[in-house]
């Protein structure tokens, strides 16, 4: 079986690389193959219904994380536009190339179901003035909001346009990736072997670890990267509305009183719903929204984050972030939810005072208390930022405000890589927030982009 180029990962990256090569090529017999070791997006489905199945069963692949679509699928289809979060795609490429890819990668959503979606800006001076007058930053974006549903009805769309131009491998799992002694590659799938030329890795974040054993067997310097820790934040959907009705996204960050340490708002869902996440085996916390009017719920939710970049003697920060969560699934059975009342006066929530709150959860968690979970500093700055927050949105700092812990952001290592993606392999490309180089979906798909633009221009 040999291709000219073959994807691991079917996730944006991927996509976005599959659609170039097939849309640009002037070969029109160019072989690309795309390996996924989930479902086809069709086949996609969480068994979680809420009522026979209630909390993360541990499916051996996760259909939230893995498949057509990759982690993105199910997520709010947010596309930032921006260079101030998102990725450092630009460090590779150059701010306005990175800006333009993602205004393609934009246009390609457009034209394939996103019509009609609104695109949201923070070109506004009153809550820019307002967020600085309480110590707090608002990063500058343009946000396309698509919605988990219409960003389902672009990848369906994006699928039918290249089932008949990619051979498509899914429930396979590549175990490992080798060079070819006469150039190119070989992907080792079960018993079966496949050749290519060119090589790319979009593995994700959840295929963090064994993009580390590809990057050990071939000899490609990495370096490690931080995690992000931190909750989610869920309260009614009109505290924040000032903001999420003309920001949609708003990538708030403070700086601590007490530690000096950032804390950021990430993927703000305005009447949306807080959902569980597999990454390996671990049961996280995350949050979807809907462009529907009808799904939408009361509540709106959040992120609270803290990066942390572990260098000396430890350096393994994805795995202090994984003890952390690994600790609260222990506790919890999974995720762990508490009022912002009882965090504070240093009680666990129980059922009845879950009950009784005037915010109505949207996610079947188990009452607890994190600050037997969350270290200290972090849980104190996320406290901070919460009354830091409740100045522009006041309501955030309310005692039913609700906290689901924990959220962890995994960041692959980051992979030594040349201005072209490329790895010290030659034609062995790694891609996407599997990189370490990008930590979004705009960011994630404008990679695949530019790596397949490289590859039609430099290969005969």
């Amino acid at each position: 079986m040999e291709y000219d180029v073959i994807i691991v990962g079917a996730g944006p990256g991927g996509i976005f690389s599959a659609y170039e090569l097939v849309k640009r090529a002037e070969k029109k017999d160019l072989r690309v193959a795309v390996f996924e070791m989930g479902r086809p997006l069709e086949q996609r489905r969480c068994p979680i219904d809420g009522k026979k199945v209630k909390s993360c069963i541990r499916c051996p692949v996760c259909s939230i994380m893995s498949g057509f679509g990759g982690a993105g699928a199910f997520s709010d289809g947010k596309y930032n536009i921006t260079n101030q979060f998102g990725g450092t795609l630009y460090e590779y490429v150059g701010k306005q190339e990175a800006l333009d890819l993602m205004r393609y990668v934009d246009e390609i959503n457009l034209a394939h179901g996103g019509e009609g979606t609104r695109l949201y800006s923070t070109a506004n001076t009153r809550i820019k003035r307002m967020c600085l007058e309480n110590g707090l930053h608002l990063l500058d974006a343009q946000v396309r909001h698509l919605g988990t549903d219409i960003n389902y009805v672009v990848l369906e769309h994006l699928y039918a346009e290249l089932k008949d131009q990619v051979d498509f491998f899914f429930n396979t799992t590549v175990t490992s990736v080798t060079r070819r002694e006469s150039g190119g590659y070989e992907i080792h799938a079960g018993d079966t072997v496949y050749s290519c030329r060119d090589c790319i890795l979009s593995v994700g974040r959840s295929g963090s670890k064994w993009l580390e054993g590809v990057c050990e067997s071939l000899e490609i310097p990495t370096r490690s990267n931080r995690v992000d820790i931190g909750v989610r934040v869920e309260l009614p959907a009109e505290i924040f509305a000032h903001l999420t009705d003309e920001l949609y996204e708003s990538k708030i960050v403070y700086r601590t009183e007490k530690f000096e340490d950032l804390v950021r708002t990430f993927c703000m869902n305005p009447h949306g719903v807080v959902v569980n996440e597999n990454t390996n085996g671990i049961v996280t916390v995350n949050g979807h929204s809907y462009e529907d009017p009808a799904k939408h719920t009361e509540n709106t939710n959040f992120a609270l984050l803290v990066s942390k970049h572990l260098s000396v003697p430890f350096k393994d920060s994805n795995g202090y972030g994984e003890s952390i969560a690994r600790l609260s699934n222990m506790l919890g059975g999974g995720v762990i939810v508490q009022r912002f009342g009882d965090l504070v006066r240093g009680r666990r929530s129980t059922e009845a005072r879950i009950r009784e709150s005037f915010v109505t959860p949207t996610l079947a968690a188990t009452p607890g208390d994190l600050s037997l979970v969350m270290p200290k500093r972090i849980l104190d700055g996320i406290i901070e930022m919460i009354h830091a927050l409740d100045k522009i949105a006041p309501g955030t700092a309310n005692d039913d405000t609700l906290l689901y812990g924990v959220e962890v952001k995994f960041y692959n290592m980051e992979v030594e890589l040349d201005s072209n993606l490329e790895t010290c392999s030659s034609g062995l490309y790694v891609i996407g927030d599997g990189s370490g180089v990008t930590h979004s979906l705009s960011h994630a798909s404008a990679s695949g982009v530019y790596v397949a633009r490289h590859i039609l221009e430099t290969r005969p």
